[in-house]
């Protein structure tokens, strides 16, 4: 099953997109989850606590554009495949999200149903494709004593849960745990 999210500031374009993704991606024989985000920064929480496979962003919103969105989710999942969809069609922009955010395709609005159904499909084999590769060279790794084999087993964690292999240590080899002041201020209350 793929997990796909959708990023747009306009609530009618997610509700668009969702139920279009939900009806024509099972006729493709695709299983997905989709989730939807008004919010570039709430997307960006969540990819620290899931991976996703896809992640479709308009190009234009409020708070942060589109190629700036993902190429901070690039640095949280590397492996997950970005999408660009935009009716606002600048060159500049274009060779920015290739170039800066690592897009594999930018579509326009408004789409066509077709082929927006047909570049996830690809986008997702292609996304498989290079992981299956990934995964036998990093066999190869191990087998040749490049890699050792924790060195594969942190990858694939952190792989499967962002951040997993990341500690925040402090004073004294002591580890920092995220969100602890804010258990702290709810026991005062």
């Amino acid at each position: 099953m793929y997990r796909i999210v959708l990023v747009d500031d306009e609530e009618n374009i997610l509700s668009a997109l969702r139920r279009e993704l939900s009806q024509s991606l099972p006729a493709k024989g695709v299983k997905a989850t989709i989730e939807t985000f008004s919010s570039a920064a709430q997307a960006l929480e969540r990819a620290n606590e899931q991976p996703f496979d896809l992640v479709i962003s308009d190009y234009r919103m409020p708070e942060m554009n589109g190629v700036s969105f993902l190429m901070a989710l690039r640095v949280i999942q590397p492996d997950a495949a970005r999408i660009i969809l935009s009716g606002y069609a600048d060159h500049g922009a274009l060779v920015g999200a290739i170039n800066e955010a690592g897009i594999t395709r930018f579509l326009e609005k408004p789409w066509n149903e077709t082929a927006l159904t047909q570049a996830i499909c690809e986008v997702l084999q292609q996304r498989d494709r290079a992981l299956e590769t990934e995964r036998l060279a990093d066999q190869m790794r191990v087998q040749r004593g490049q890699m050792t084999p924790e060195e594969l087993e942190l990858k694939r964690l952190e792989a499967e849960s962002p951040g997993i292999t990341k500690v925040n240590w402090g004073p004294g080899d002591s580890v920092l745990l995220d969100g602890l002041d804010d258990l702290e201020d709810s026991k005062d209350e």
